[in-house]
């Protein structure tokens, strides 16, 4: 992105000597020192209630078994109906 920036002199200073003592061009300074001015803003923590749901129906480590069954039943049911 290009733009105009005017610095004041005391802000001109600084990247000239960030410029100087790193060896960076004026445009490297610039997004450095914004960079390393800028606050890092911290992950706002986010609370997740949990719920008690008691123990499962269904073993779901056979997810696959239960979900052909479905199938099967679904199958059995359309045939009876003719479809």
């Amino acid at each position: 992105m290009r733009t105009t920036v005017t610095l004041d002199p005391d802000a001109d200073a600084r990247v000239r000597a960030l410029m100087k003592e790193r060896g960076l061009t004026f445009k490297q300074a610039i997004n450095a020192a914004i960079v390393e001015g800028a606050p890092r803003r911290e992950a706002e923590s986010i609370a997740t209630p949990t719920f008690a749901m008691g123990r499962e129906r269904v073993d779901l480590d056979r997810a696959l078994a239960l979900s052909g069954a479905l199938e099967d039943d679904e199958l059995v049911r359309k045939m009876r109906l003719g479809k």
